[in-house]
């Protein structure tokens, strides 16, 4: 679906509006499991060339390639900006089938793929900012008409909740919701599944967290101790999916925790080594491919490496992760909604290159300041959310309100602050 290619050709601005949802849509009673997606091979290609000629042919055969030019339908036309090159949306998104070596990870049975997790990775055509968006599941939208893979038409429905598309129509279908309801045209997408997940938290060694109180959920066999160490295996996968005894039990607070999550493991690519180890690169991109489901513009690591090549100017502060603005929806206080007009100017502002203001963007979970990390091993030294230059986070004399209010949102999920 290569309609930019990664060098970017700017296009004819758009006139697409959003729309956001107005009716309820039928509960769906469903155990159904969080999931982190891999905006970190993202990330892995904004720091490195991938010198990995030598595994051109094994890599490009782990990958899975799905065109999904003929299923998406009135794409928004993507805003000319100023520059030699185009912004970038990727549309991440989680898969929690139980099918496949290694993805059935608690006995649950029935077939089928979920999606419990979408995010916009939207990178700047200036290559200087990067944001991860997070969509919650249990948005409530008006879904627009699809299509399946193999031609079949799916109705539009009224008041459905965000993550129905991906059960009904799959990745396609998700990003033909996406692009009708923000307007904002997608260049590529990624779908990683629970084993590919896992093998690359394995793969650099680890993912640094801090949990704030010992997770104790007999129900769902998930149990860890409090603390800051480095979470592996299947203790990785059990924190970014547990929700119900974690901070207000909430999918938004689980949410909030996987971007943490996703901004610790960027980081961890980033300054541990991991681009300088050959073994744990390796091993990092081997897992990363087998797990991925990518459009034809990402087809092959070459493709990959040329993203790559075009982000070295992106900081850690800069790789941001939000969620969009969201309320308890009016149909239903179990289900959630756009907050407007803030929701749609996020998408403006995406969709116009534009740097997200601080207002639009209170909730920033950035890879240069993790939660409950060290004020002084991870200094800030580039721009917050509006795009303003900005010095050490440590040296702060006091907080403004907006600041005990992101806090709160992070102890509400669940992180350490």
């Amino acid at each position: 679906m290569p309609d930019a290619e990664l060098d970017g050709t700017p296009s004819e601005p758009s006139a697409a509006t959003p729309t956001g949802p107005k009716r309820r849509g039928k509960v769906r009673k469903r155990h159904t499991v969080g999931k982190v997606i891999l905006a970190s091979v993202v990330v892995l290609g904004l720091t490195a060339g991938l010198g990995v000629a030598f595994l051109y042919r094994h890599l490009n055969g782990n990958l899975e390639v799905l065109d999904p030019s003929d299923q998406l339908s009135n794409r928004p036309d993507k805003v000319v900006v100023e520059g030699p090159r185009e912004p970038i949306n990727v549309l991440v998104m989680g898969s929690d089938s139980r099918d496949g070596a290694g993805n059935n990870i608690d006995g649950l049975t029935g077939g089928g793929e979920r999606s419990d997790t979408t995010i916009l990775l939207h990178v700047s055509a200036d290559r200087k900012r990067a944001y991860g968006i997070s969509i919650p599941r249990d948005l409530l939208i008006d879904r627009p008409e699809c299509k399946k893979e193999n031609g079949d038409t799916i109705p539009a429905h009224a008041g459905a909740m965000w993550n129905e598309a991906f059960a009904v129509g799959g990745p396609t279908c998700t990003m033909q919701q996406f692009e009708q309801i923000t307007g904002v045209r997608l260049d590529h997408f990624v779908k990683v599944d629970f084993e590919g997940f896992r093998g690359m938290v394995d793969a650099i060694g680890g993912v640094e967290m801090c949990v704030p109180e010992d997770i104790d959920d007999p129900a769902h066999n998930i149990h860890i101790p409090a603390g800051t160490r480095k979470l592996k295996g299947n203790e990785a996968l059990n924190y970014v999916r547990e929700r119900y005894v974690v901070g207000d039990g909430s999918d938004v607070g689980r949410m909030k925790r996987q971007q943490a999550f996703i901004a610790s493991m960027a980081h961890q690519v980033v300054t541990a080594g991991t681009l300088a180890r050959p073994d744990r690169l390796v091993r990092f991109l081997d897992s990363a491919t087998k797990s991925l489901t990518v459009d034809p513009g990402l087809k092959n690591v070459v493709k990959i490496a040329e993203l790559g090549n075009q982000f070295k100017s992106i900081g850690l502060d800069n790789i941001q992760f939000l969620t969009i603005p969201i309320m308890a929806a009016p149909s239903d206080p179990n289900r959630l909604a756009f907050v407007q007009p803030q929701a749609n100017q996020v998408w403006e502002k995406v969709r116009k290159d534009q740097p997200l203001t601080r207002r639009l963007s209170s909730d920033v979970i950035s890879a240069g300041d993790l939660p409950g990390a060290s004020q002084s091993s991870s200094p800030s030294t580039s721009a917050d959310p509006s795009g303003t230059p900005s010095g050490s986070t440590s040296s702060s004399p006091s907080s403004t309100p907006d600041d005990e209010a992101s806090k709160q949102a992070l102890a509400n999920a669940g992180l350490c602050v």
